[in-house]
């Protein structure tokens, strides 16, 4: 019998102006960024929580609180490194990824490539494992202001 388990995974920040935007583990070129503990970086949380609730393994805030100093800034690589690690300490392996962004701007669909290529590698699973788009929210909500980002995304992961 082949184990398997699916997750889901959500996430939202603001925007604002003198912040870096760090989406899919790569930094793009905006007048504003994601305001966050960390590097605020809404689709890698979104990856991370679906992950761990696949694994029945709480959520992104009980592992890496913002309460604590030490995620202050953090590399959100960093944090789905150790989400992956987690996952193998308890034999899970990852099968793929479907991962949905939605703002306004920048576009993404230019830099899909660059973050499955960077995140391949930290999940171990190749670049067509994972499946990265992107939506405007048709100019509605905060997010069709430009006030902020949502991602969402969705897991399938196995015992080894």
């Amino acid at each position: 019998m082949i184990n398997i388990r699916v997750g889901f995974g959500y996430d939202v920040h603001p925007l604002g102006e003198g912040r870096e935007l760090w989406l899919g583990g790569i930094k793009l070129e905006f007048d504003k960024g994601c305001v966050g503990h960390s590097d605020a970086d809404v689709l890698l949380h979104a990856i991370c929580d679906a992950l761990l609730g696949a694994a029945n393994l709480r959520d992104i805030g009980f592992h890496f609180p913002n309460s604590n100093p030490k995620y202050k800034g953090a590399d959100s690589k960093l944090l789905l490194k150790e989400v992956v690690a987690l996952l193998n300490e308890h034999g899970y392996a990852i099968g793929n990824v479907d991962a949905s962004l939605s703002l306004e701007a920048p576009k993404i669909n230019p830099h899909i490539a660059s973050m499955q290529k960077v995140l391949a590698p930290i999940m171990h699973i190749t670049e067509n494992d994972i499946s990265i788009k992107a939506t405007t929210n048709e100019k509605l909500g905060y997010v069709g202001r430009g006030e902020g980002v949502n991602a969402y995304a969705v897991v399938l992961i196995y015992k080894k």
